[in-house]
């Protein structure tokens, strides 16, 4: 078995493990003092909304056009006196996108842009972009956003519970704000694609977080009935049993979508690709920190407050206060070694376990070698 495997089994069977949940006051600190970052640079800097959304002309050169991009804006700009946004696309043609003007005003530009880059007027075509489609786009996702919102908190809060959904739900926000939040600090065009985007990573959020929900809710059938671990330690189990699995799913999600964004876009100079790989590559990275650092602990903490959970968290304080038997217990819900040594039992980092001693090793004989 590989190294990677290897771990993965003792994180499973809970040989070793961090405790995500017991620091969790600084996962909650981190992800409030990246969202504030993201809110200020969205309202400081705003968003950069692409043509589709402004409404504007598109100008597409004849092929190729011997000028440079830098070039070509600036006779844009100095043309139309709003900014310009020039693409060289692969036949040597140019794409010069200039919002906010109407008809008549393009084919001014137009007949500037002719002159300045010495081509026949004829053969520039210039395509006029109105906002209404913009702003369907806009609501449509702003619909769909919501109903994806409700319909996931009426699924979890039936196939789980109240708490784990909104646990969920603040994970989506969470994840929603930092990438828009990202996207206004980089000032990335904010195009239909980038729609596309946002609205992808919110499944890719919420399957990570409900794979550590789902096995929480394994581990925790008739948690009462012992008096071994409390809910916050077993969901800390559950954490670190599904991590690599988390892990692994994530970075093999990433590494497309950063040749996207990274090679694509920065390389060959791909708006499009631009768009959709940053949203999906801050998207991706924001929800798997998410499910792991703030929706689980976060049910944590909600179901502690539970009169049940409370009176338990007693008990086995209480129990190990007074230096219960480690034995009891072993039969708790689960599975019948699950419940062995949970991973951020006694720190925050857990070596190996200690193994017990076999149940009925050595009774009604001496010990000593058999004869």
């Amino acid at each position: 078995m590989s190294k990677l495997g290897t771990l993965g089994a003792r994180l499973h069977h809970g040989e070793i493990g961090y405790d995500f949940v017991k620091n969790r006051k600084i996962w909650y600190g981190v992800s409030i003092l990246i969202t504030i970052t993201a809110i200020v640079g969205l309202a400081v800097r705003g968003l950069h909304m692409g043509i589709e959304f402004q409404g504007g002309a598109v100008f597409t050169t004849p092929k190729n056009t011997s000028v440079s991009v830098s070039t070509a804006e600036g006779y844009a700009e100095d043309a139309s006196g709003h900014d310009a946004i020039v693409q060289k696309l692969g036949d040597g043609s140019m794409r010069i996108q200039v919002a906010g003007i109407d008809t008549k005003t393009s084919d001014t530009i137009k007949e500037r842009l002719a002159d300045d880059l010495k081509v026949d007027a004829e053969k520039i075509n210039a395509e006029l972009v109105g906002p209404s489609w913009g702003e369907q786009i806009a609501n449509k996702a702003w619909q769909g956003l919501g109903i994806f919102l409700i319909l996931v908190v009426i699924y979890l809060a039936i196939a789980f519970e109240w708490r784990m959904a909104l646990a969920a739900f603040v994970a989506l926000i969470h994840d929603i704000t930092i990438t828009v939040g990202i996207y206004a600090l980089v000032g990335f065009e904010v195009t239909p694609g980038t729609v596309i985007g946002l609205l992808t990573i919110l499944g890719y959020s919420l399957y990570d977080t409900v794979v550590v929900f789902d096995s929480l809710k394994e581990q925790t059938k008739d948690i009462t009935k012992q008096t071994r671990w409390t809910y916050s330690e077993i969901a800390n189990r559950s954490i670190n049993s599904t991590l690599v699995r988390s892990v692994n799913t994530t970075v093999v999600a990433l590494l497309p979508v950063a040749g996207l964004l990274f090679i694509g876009g920065g390389v060959l100079g791909a708006g499009m690709l631009n768009d959709i790989s940053l949203s999906l590559f801050v998207g991706l990275a924001a929800g798997a920190y998410s499910s792991i650092f703030i929706a689980t602990p976060l049910v944590a903490d909600l179901k502690e407050l539970e009169p049940a959970m409370k009176s338990l968290k007693k008990r086995v304080l209480a129990k190990r206060a007074h230096g219960g038997d480690p034995d009891e217990g072993r039969d708790a819900p689960g599975s019948d070694d699950e419940y062995d040594e949970p991973a951020g039992v006694a720190a925050a980092v857990v070596g190996p376990r200690n193994q017990p001693a076999s149940r009925g090793r050595g009774r009604g004989r001496p010990s000593g070698k058999r004869r």
